[in-house]
C-alpha cells in the first residue's frame, strides 16, 4: 500500500467497479431531429452495442453507485477484518473503544492494503484496455470479473461451494472457475463468516481466561458488590498492549488471506 499514491489507490479502486464507472462513457453525439426531443434517451444502436444520451447514463451510474457498498461487502475481504474488529473490542470489555468509526476505517483500508494485488489486476488488464478503447465493454467486464473471481475462490470452502452449488442446482461437471457469481459470492460470505469467528473464537480465549482468574478472586474475598468485569479491564488493556496484540491482530489478519 505503501507504493501506491492516493490518487493511484482511488483510481484502481474505481476500477474494481469497473461495470459501475463504465456507464458513465459519454455517449455519441447526434443532432435531434426536427419536432424530436432535445435529448433522445438511445443515441446510436449499431452491431458493436448501443449508447445511450448523457442523462440517460447519468442515472444509470448514480444508481448503480448504491451497489458499490454492496460489492465492498461481499466480495472482498471487509466482512473479515471488521467482525474480527467487532469481536476484539467485545473480548477486551471496552465498550466503545475503539469508537464504530476507527473500526470502519481501519477495515477498509485494511482491506484496500488485501485487496492491492487483485485490484491491480483489475486495473491493468480490465480498466486500461478499456479506456484506452483497445476492448469493448464485455471484454472488459470479463477481464475485471476473473481476478476477483480467483480471489474469492482462494477463500472459500469447497463445502460452502457445494452447498449452494446443491441449492442452486448446477450441473456435477461446473466447477468453482466456471460457476456463476450467484453462486460463488454466497459461498464465500459464508467461508468469510466461517473465517472471522474461528479467528474471533482465538482471540476471545486469552481474554476469558482474565475474566474467569479476576472472578474467581474476588468470590474467594467475598467481594460480591465490585464488579469483574471492571476489575479485569486493565488487566486485559495490559495484557494486549505487552503482547503488542494490535500488531498480532492486524498482520494476522493480512496474512490470513489465502495470495
Amino acid at each position: 500500500m505503501s507504493r501506491l499514491h492516493l490518487s493511484t489507490l482511488a483510481a484502481r479502486t474505481l476500477a474494481a467497479a469497473l461495470p459501475l464507472a463504465a456507464l458513465a462513457e459519454p455517449a455519441l453525439a447526434q443532432s435531434p431531429s426536427a419536432g424530436g426531443p432535445a435529448l433522445p434517451l438511445m443515441v446510436a444502436q449499431s452491431g458493436s452495442g448501443t449508447s445511450y444520451s448523457v442523462p440517460i447514463q447519468t442515472l444509470l451510474f448514480f444508481t448503480a453507485l448504491s451497489f458499490i457498498p454492496a460489492i465492498v461487502l461481499l466480495m472482498t475481504g471487509f466482512t473479515r477484518i471488521v467482525i474480527v474488529l467487532s469481536l476484539m473490542r467485545q473480548a477486551l470489555g471496552t465498550q466503545a473503544a475503539p469508537p464504530n468509526q476507527v473500526i470502519i476505517g481501519l477495515s477498509l483500508f485494511l482491506t484496500f492494503f488485501v485487496m492491492g494485488p487483485t485490484i491491480d489486476k483489475v486495473y491493468s488488464q480490465a480498466w486500461q484496455p478499456y479506456t484506452a478503447q483497445q476492448i469493448g465493454f464485455d471484454e472488459a467486464l470479463e477481464r475485471a470479473e476473473a481476478p476477483m473471481r480467483e480471489f474469492m475462490l482462494k477463500q472459500t470452502r469447497e463445502s460452502d461451494f457445494a452447498l449452494f452449488a446443491k441449492l442452486a442446482k448446477l450441473d456435477a461437471s461446473v466447477k468453482a472457475d466456471t460457476a456463476p457469481l450467484r453462486v460463488v459470492v454466497p459461498a464465500f460470505v459464508t467461508s468469510e463468516l466461517k473465517s472471522a469467528f474461528q479467528i474471533g473464537f482465538m482471540i476471545f480465549i486469552p481474554f476469558l481466561v482474565i475474566d474467569m482468574i479476576v472472578a474467581s478472586v474476588l468470590m474467594s474475598l467475598g467481594m460480591m458488590m465490585l464488579s469483574p468485569v471492571l476489575v479485569a479491564l486493565p488487566f486485559k488493556l495490559m495484557l494486549f498492549v505487552l503482547a503488542d496484540g494490535w500488531n498480532l491482530l492486524l498482520g494476522s489478519l493480512a496474512a490470513s488471506f489465502a495470495t
